[in-house]
């Protein structure tokens, strides 16, 4: 049977100057966003910065990521966490998106093109 899951990767810019803050706010996520994040479909979720200018690098696993975006999107946890979060965020330059967008619309997703299992 093959492999269904959809493994994703994208790109988000934090600001340089709260980078720690950042950094800070996530040794403590809500157990409120882990278990909606779980119940919408994110598995093996990681996010990896690097520090010398605020690019965050985010991957995930799921069946199916439009539904498991559209799913957190439903929820009132996800809007209070997206609203804390944006103070952390710049607009990328990497991306075309709106100033004043969401983190979770601001984000770049790449495009994968090789996998080893």
């Amino acid at each position: 049977m093959p492999d269904t899951t959809e493994r994703v990767c994208f790109l988000l810019a934090l600001r340089p100057d709260r980078i720690d803050d950042y950094l800070a706010a996530h040794t403590t996520v809500w157990p409120e966003m882990l278990d909606a994040l779980r119940v919408a479909g994110w598995t093996n979720y990681s996010l990896f910065l690097r520090p010398e200018d605020g690019l965050v690098v985010g991957y995930l696993e799921t069946a199916d990521f439009a539904r498991a975006q559209a799913a957190m999107a439903a929820t009132e946890v996800n809007a209070r966490w997206q609203a804390s979060m944006a103070q952390y965020f710049q607009a990328p330059t990497f991306s075309r998106v709106q100033p004043g967008a969401r983190p979770d619309e601001s984000s770049h997703r790449l495009t994968e093109y090789f996998h080893l299992d």
